[in-house]
């Protein structure tokens, strides 16, 4: 098939998986709080690799205290330094609550009758 790269495990990831950049990201699911982006790799095969490295690295009292990656699309470039990496994420994250919030404080928007 065109466009398509068969993986050795059998499956297949479209040209999107291959040739996207991914942000490995460091959070704490118990207090919310963000550590930032800890690396920005090109394609999902890789994010996902990456992923498993810094989870089998990471301390059992890390774990235990909430700390999880999870890795997210992004439109940075592979090997951007994580902390431009994580200003630059939290730069959009906050440009794009701004633009949700005039939308949810509307005049008739209220949900509550």
């Amino acid at each position: 098939m065109i466009g398509f790269e068969t993986v050795a495990k059998g499956f297949s990831l479209t040209h999107d998986d291959t040739n996207a950049t991914y942000a490995i990201i460091l959070h704490n699911v118990r207090t919310y709080r963000s550590a930032g982006v800890i690396a920005v790799v090109r394609g999902k095969q890789k994010a996902e690799s990456t992923l498993k490295g810094f989870q089998e690295a990471q301390s059992s009292t890390e774990h235990h205290e909430g700390w999880r990656y999870f890795f997210e699309k992004t439109d940075l470039a592979p090997g951007t330094d994580p902390k431009e990496a994580t200003q630059m994420r939290q730069a959009e994250l906050e440009r794009r609550e701004s633009k949700a919030a005039p939308e949810s404080a509307a005049p008739g928007s209220n949900t509550h009758k």
